[in-house]
């Protein structure tokens, strides 16, 4: 945690001045060094990807190479080259070993240049060397001895890369280095006991977030300038050298998660004047915390979490002016907190979360004017709920759960209109909730927790006008009465809700919901349909209330459910078929209901179920064949119901159940032998009379008629005999219905076969239900027109509004587009990517019935007169959207599709502006170590490869320029087929130039009043990623996978920076 600002002027001026001032002389032969330098500035620039072309268009032959962009040449030597720096400039390539020819060379810059390999050795014999950055690449291997060898080197930075092996001991060399960082690497072993002998001007040493171990070497504690040492977030162990807390220049001190031991001295051991930040976080020191602190008048930050320092909060803490954070969680102490912490008028940050203490709060922490967070959970604290709170008008987080809080919650709450997180459970609190319409005026409120307490009454409705933020709100365990408001749908952030144990009648729908959480109330009556609504929705419980009726269809419409938990209620009817559609399932609970008829066969369907319990249900007939699927199950209970069959073999196939539960049946026949049956007990089989086989149980020898003798083989034979006498005839009858279905189709006669379901093959919608649902494919209802054919809206004959696409019948390739894209949706699933709900397929029509969006396609949202704006957020959001589909069609599915027309009308948005990608007639599959394949349609021009418009080869980096393209369209407002671009000017090239300096005047005009200040922070990241995305060379291009983790990264960091200006407007 940096407070500080970096002091003094720039290293590197300082250094190359030196340099430059220097009357080191090797003037004899310069014109072959010249000569050399040249020669090794081109090796490396051809060594590089460049995907934005910054060296293509600076480093060139009509300007001198010492003219070149971050190149600087020796005045007193002319043409040699003494500085190279490229920070970050998306360079993507190696450092390779010709640098080391660079024999002048004083610094060498090339930090976040997208850096990948391994540090050459070469790098050893640049003696000239002052600074060296690579720092934030991605860097492996280990770092070369050699670099011992450069005894001038001032600055050694290799921070943020992946580096691995130990630190090599011939580091000791560098008796003149000032800065060492190789923090955020996989650095293993001990720290060299030695390396720090003989360096006395290190002022600055970072070796944290690594794997080293062993201790911390005494030589540390003898630098006499060290400034800063941070060895956090490693594995080191011991106690802490006493003479590093008698440093007389040290001011940041980070030792934090190690597995540092001991007492940390106090009183005289402990002087540290110009201590500005320490923190000790999870380790093992025990004792008081030193007194010795008391005398770092400077101390900013305090940090001691999870110890196991003892004693009571120091009140000397108070005399510290400078103090903005004490965070000592997580440790032994105990006592009042003191009211003299109010004199800390600076404080920002006070965490006393998870120790014992005790008292009330003090109503002097009200004076702390610019205090943000105040955790004070899981103490013993007591009193009525503080209401001086109201005063601190900056308050962000208030923690004060798992305490003796009693009292009301003031509806003045509600005034510090900063809060984001509030979490008030697990206290005494009581009353009713009136202080939630206080909240309302927190607009950036994102979580909200007041469970485990006294509250009752009634949901109040204006639960509504809460923010539009909030994501988690928690309200079990309370003594809530009455239904949970309609409003609450007015909440689209909301992914969690926990109203649990609780006495609620009836509830509201909220869209974005994940984690929905009812269990143990007094809901009553059906389950509603609109919950096939939530499509988020990953976690739903409802058990342990009075719900009855059926279990809704539309349930099964959430195909991202995760656990099913409607046990203990009062639902009846049969199991729904389309149970199968929940494919990523794992828990499914329905016990103790009054559900009857079979089980469904789309149980094999689901086969990342483990957990299934149908148990204390009225079921009846067989457990079918396709639960031979479910072989990822861990625990199943069919117990108390009425199944009749025998048990199935295959179970005892079944390598990971380990609770199995059949008792209380009608099942009958042999017990199977092995697996889940080798100690199966006699409770799990128990009150199924017909079973046999199993003495070790009780259970009696199965009947003769069980064994195979001489007349079972007969009887078998003719079985068998019959068997392929009915196959020959079928088989007779096909071949003749096949031979005149061929002379129809050659006469065009219609042979209407329905609708077919895509996963159950069952006849469901007519031609002439389309008919219907399309008004006779009016115009009305055309919604758009491609090259294979037409899609239509139409609603169902249960209401249901769909897209259904209609195929040309007199292209073969519409025909052959159906089958693909048939078989691509039919084996895909995501929340990102277009829905088939069926088809309906004759020999003279073919049709795919879609889901329908609302909101239309993402082209018609681009158009300079479109209705709706999209702010920078939303497009961020859409993109990323389409980012996961591809990322999911490219890498996470067990047979990797390549989309082929990658476009903006191809992306269709849904009531919440989700994308969904759509249109798979041209999609290909990759299959083996396949990385290309033939393509016979190719897709649309300006969205097109390259390398897939000249020789038909599509791949998945054919999708990515695609992506990339459509990335530069959605953030310019431009087509790539514009007007604009005629020649050799193309929508890449278009930006490219005004990159990075020029972006405001490409950027799309309506973005401009989203954008925040520096706005270029956000759109340099956005614009690279499509540049180097649509670049022509594929091996350029980056994954879906590296996609998604940048738009990710964008998008954290304009909400954080968006949120903290909101912040400080107020």
């Amino acid at each position: 945690m940096a407070f500080l600002p970096t002091r003094g002027i720039s290293i590197i001026t300082v250094i190359l001045s030196a340099f430059l001032l220097s009357t080191n002389a090797f003037s004899s032969h310069h014109g072959n060094g010249s000569e050399m330098d040249l020669s090794t500035l081109l090796t490396f620039k051809a060594h590089l990807s460049d995907p934005i072309g910054i060296l293509a268009k600076n480093w060139t032959s009509k300007a001198s190479f010492c003219d070149w962009l971050g190149v600087s040449c020796s005045l007193r030597h002319r043409q040699r080259v003494v500085a190279l720096e490229l920070s970050d400039i998306p360079l993507y390539g190696e450092v390779i070993p010709h640098l080391g020819n660079l024999s002048f060379l004083s610094v060498l810059n090339l930090t976040n240049t997208s850096l990948t390999g391994s540090i050459p050795p070469d790098l050893g014999r640049l003696h000239r060397l002052r600074y060296l950055d690579l720092h934030h690449n991605s860097l492996s291997g280990a770092i070369p001895s050699a670099i011992g060898n450069l005894t001038n080197l001032e600055v050694l930075m290799l921070g943020n890369n992946s580096i691995s092996g130990e630190i090599p001991k011939e580091l000791k060399g560098l008796r003149n280095i000032r800065h060492l960082n190789f923090q955020k690497n996989s650095l293993i072993g001990s720290i060299p006991v030695d390396l720090f002998n003989n360096t006395p001007w290190l002022t600055s040493l970072r070796l944290g977030n690594n794997s080293l171990s062993g201790m911390i070497p005494l030589g540390i504690g003898s630098l006499p300038v060290l400034q800063a040492l941070n060895l956090q977030v490693n594995k080191l162990v011991g106690p802490v050298p006493q003479s590093i807390f008698n440093m007389s220049m040290l001011r940041l001190l980070y030792l934090g998660g190690n597995n540092l031991t001991g007492r940390i001295p106090n009183n005289r051991s402990f002087n540290i004047p110009m201590l500005e930040i320490i923190s000790l976080d999870s380790n093992n020191f025990v004792g008081e915390i030193p007194t010795g602190i008391s005398k770092s008048q400077n101390l900013v930050a305090l940090s001691l979490n999870e110890n196991s320092f003892e004693g009571t909060i120091p009140t000397w803490l108070a005399g510290l002016p400078e103090l903005s954070m004490i965070s000592i969680r997580g440790n032994k102490l105990y006592g009042p907190i003191p009211a003299v912490l109010s004199n800390l008028t600076n404080l920002i940050i006070l965490d006393l979360a998870v120790c014992n203490l005790t008292g009330n709060i003090p109503t002097e922490l009200g004076q702390i004017n610019h205090l943000n967070v105040l955790a004070l959970t899981e103490n013993q604290l007591t009193g009525s709920f503080p209401s001086f709170l109201s005063n601190l008008s900056e308050l962000s987080f208030l923690w004060l759960d798992s305490n003796h809080l009693t009292g009301f919650v003031p509806t003045t709450l509600g005034s510090i209109g900063s809060l984001l997180s509030v979490s008030l459970d697990d206290n005494h609190l009581e009353g009713n909730l009136d202080f939630l319409t206080s909240l309302s005026n927190c607009q950036q409120l994102y979580q909200l927790g007041i469970s485990l307490n006294h509250f009752t009454g009634r949901i109040p409705d204006s639960i509504g006008n809460l923010s539009r933020q909030l994501t988690l709100f928690l309200a079990n365990k309370n003594n809530l009465i009455g239904e949970i408001p309609a409003s609450i749908s007015n909440l689209s952030s909301l992914t969690g809700i926990d109203f649990s144990d609780n006495q609620l009648t009836e509830f509201g729908m909220l869209g974005n919901l994940e984690r929905l959480d009812l269990h143990d109330n007094e809901l009553f009556g059906p389950i509603p349909d609109e919950l096939g609504n939530l499509s988020k929705l990953i976690y739903l419980d409802v058990s342990q209330n009075q719900l009855s009726s059926s279990i809704p269809e539309s349930l099964f419409h959430v195909l991202g459910l995760v656990q099913l938990h409607l046990n203990e209620n009062s639902l009846s009817s049969a199991l729904p078929n389309k149970i199968g559609t929940q494919q990523q399932i794992t828990i499914i609970d329905v016990s103790s209901n009054h559900l009857h008829g079979s089980l469904p066969d789309s149980f094999g369907q689901l086969q990342t179920l483990i957990f299934l319990n149908l148990s204390h249900n009225f079921l009846n007939d067989s457990i079918p064949d396709s639960f031979c699927k479910l072989t990822s199950l861990q625990s199943l209970d069919l117990s108390h119901n009425e199944l009749s069959s025998t048990i199935p073999i295959y179970l005892a196939r079944f390598q990971d159940l380990t609770n199995l539960n059949l008792s209380f049946n009608k099942m009958h026949g042999p017990i199977p032998e092995g697996g889940i049956f080798t100690n199966i007990t006699f409770q799990s089989l128990m009150g199924n009379s017909g079973l046999c086989g199993d003495s070790r149980l009780g259970f009696p020898p199965c009947p003769s008629n069980y064994q195979s003798t001489n007349n079972s083989h007969i009887h078998k034979f003719w079985i068998i005999g019959g068997i392929i006498g009915v196959i020959t005839l079928v088989g007779v009858g096909v071949t003749c219905v096949y031979m005149i279905l061929q002379k129809w189709k050659k006469k065009k006669v219609a042979v209407s076969v329905g609708m077919v379901d895509m996963n159950n093959h069952r006849l469901l919608v007519s031609y002439h239900d389309i008919v219907r649902a399309t008004n006779n494919f009016s115009e009305s209802n055309l919604l758009g027109a491609g090259t294979f054919g037409k899609v239509y809206k139409g609603q169902l004959s249960d209401g249901t509004m769909v897209a259904i696409k209609v195929l040309n019948m007199q292209l073969e390739q519409a025909i052959r587009s159906f089958d693909i894209e048939c078989n691509v949706l039919h084996m895909v699933r995501h929340r990102n990517l277009i829905r088939i709900l069926n088809t309906c397929s004759n020999l003279d029509f073919k049709a795919l019935i879609l889901q329908y969006m609302p909101n239309g396609n993402l082209e018609t949202h681009l158009l300079p007169e479109a209705r709706q704006h999209l702010g920078f957020l939303k497009r961020l959001d859409i993109m990323l959207d389409v980012s996961l589909a591809m990322e999911y069609l490219h890498f996470g599915h067990c047979e990797v599709v390549i989309h082929c027309d990658l476009k903006p009308t191809n992306i269709l948005l849904d009531d919440n502006m989700t994308a969904h990608v759509a249109d798979f007639g041209i999609a290909k599959l990759l299959f083996g170590d396949e990385n290309s394949v033939t393509a016979n349609s190719l897709g649309t021009i300006g969205y097109m490869a390259p390398e897939y418009g000249t020789n038909g080869r599509a791949s998945l980096k054919t999708d990515v320029f695609s992506y990339g393209v459509m990335l530069l369209e959605v953030f310019t407002g431009k087509k790539p087929t514009d007007s604009m671009f005629v020649g050799e000017l193309n929508i890449r090239q278009w930006v490219n130039q005004a990159f990075p300096e020029g972006l405001i005047d490409v950027v799309d005009v309506r973005l401009l009043q989203d954008l925040p200040d520096p706005m270029d922070e956000f759109l340099m990241p956005i614009f690279e990623l499509g540049l180097v995305c649509s670049s022509d060379i594929p091996d350029c291009r980056l994954t879906m996978r590296d996609v998604v983790v940048a738009l990710n990264k964008v998008k954290k960091d304009f909400v954080c920076s968006t949120t903290y200006q909101d912040l400080n407007s107020k």
